[in-house]
């Protein structure tokens, strides 16, 4: 690894040993510190709060073999930079020291947390899954007209509402699952080849918008949500958010306390977010 370093242009110091490392540290000054936690000698959890202590600056990073999250969540607290698990892909490895060498560079202003920028549950629009497609119309509607009405659409307007079977979170109501679930039964059915017999159909569909509204009246919410949203808890960070919201292509997290959700953050939060960074940076 230390030779293929070198060869991506970092300059590597390689030390063999924790006792070394200490040792090395006493006369230099590295930007960066890759530790493993197996390494002959101090462990890793031993090894990292001393080198802190010596070099308060410095970014550490872990790199283990065995990658447990208590593991990762100890070295956290003790200030390291990041854990890695072993294989680690070496563009990977060079993308995370050039991040923590960057990380050095000027003020860092503090990142705000999830609490700031949530919105709190109590203050979002909720429905039960039993209730029927009427009352969740109803819930939209309130939450639209907010929308509409105030045009603060980072603080308070939106256009779904989280479903509740008790207190335990099921889903979520939008408008596409209205404008979906109006579809005719025989065309969602129909697929790949077996579409074509009906390919011209919607020439014949006038009335039956009608028709599929009265009919959407007498079912339940549950039948036509969306999948809960994932759930992330109170003390993650931002960037999890905003790695959860792009990996699974969703629109809004819920945030859980103690086992209990206790607010939202949606893309409009994390927008806001930047715009605020980026438009008011001097």
């Amino acid at each position: 690894m230390a030779k293929i370093l070198e060869h991506r242009g970092f300059v590597v110091s390689l030390v063999e040993s924790g006792d070394q490392a200490l040792e090395f540290l006493e006369t230099a000054n590295p930007d960066v510190v890759l530790l493993d936690v197996r390494m002959p000698g101090l462990s890793g959890d031993e090894a990292l709060p001393r080198i802190l202590g010596m070099k308060p600056t410095a970014r550490v990073i872990i790199l283990s073999g065995h990658c447990e999250e208590r593991a990762a969540r100890r070295a956290f607290k003790a200030g390291a930079f990041d854990y890695l698990c072993k294989p680690c892909d070496i563009d990977v490895l060079v993308v995370r020291i050039l991040d923590a060498v960057r990380s050095q560079i000027g003020i860092q202003e503090r990142e705000r947390t999830i609490a700031e920028l949530m919105i709190p549950i109590d203050e979002y629009t909720c429905v039960q899954a039993s209730s029927t497609v009427r009352e969740g119309i109803e819930r939209l509607k309130i939450a639209a007209e907010n929308f509409i009405s105030t045009g603060l659409i980072m603080e308070c307007g939106h256009r779904a509402v989280l479903v509740f079977e008790g207190e335990e979170l099921v889903g979520v109501l939008n408008m596409r699952n209205l404008i979906e679930a109006l579809r005719p039964d025989y065309i969602s059915a129909a697929h790949g080849a077996t579409n074509h017999g009906v390919k011209y159909s919607g020439i014949f569909w006038q009335g039956l918008f009608n028709i599929r509204v009265r009919d959407l009246e007498s079912k339940c919410v549950r039948d036509i949500m969306n999948p809960r949203p994932p759930v992330v808890d109170s003390d993650a960070n931002l960037m999890q958010v905003a790695d959860l919201l792009s990996a699974e292509n969703r629109r809004r997290v819920a945030v859980k306390r103690d086992g209990r959700i206790v607010g939202v953050v949606r893309e409009q939060e994390l927008f806001h977010e930047i715009a605020r960074q980026v438009l008011h940076r001097p």
